[in-house]
């Protein structure tokens, strides 16, 4: 019932979208899962985020091996992409408004 259900309704797709999120650390494993973690999957393209450079170049090397686990445990077609970001630098805006300049350098001395 509930296959028939998904089929009517278009929702396989909607379905193996949340998979990838719900299943991360199954489908990619505990390590990679522990440094990465799945940010959007948008028309193919799945976006990660890295905690560090390292992990992001990692990941960016095994690439194809991502792709072929997702695709084995949840289906192919799901996920034809991934793009990889790693960490991003702090911001030293705070607040809604902002005066270029410098920034904090500009204060010390």
């Amino acid at each position: 019932m509930l296959e028939r259900l998904t089929r009517e309704r278009k929702w396989r797709a909607h379905l193996a979208n949340g998979s990838v999120f719900g299943e991360w650390a199954q489908l990619v494993g505990a390590e990679v899962a522990e440094h990465a973690q799945p940010v959007a999957l948008k028309n193919g393209e799945l976006t990660v985020q890295a905690d560090s450079t390292a992990w992001a170049t990692q990941l960016r090397l095994l690439q194809g091996q991502l792709i072929n686990k997702i695709a084995a445990g949840i289906g192919p077609g799901v996920v034809k992409r991934i793009k990889i970001n790693g960490p991003t630098r702090p911001s030293w805006r705070h607040g809604p408004r902002h005066i270029a300049g410098r920034g904090p350098r500009d204060t010390y001395g």
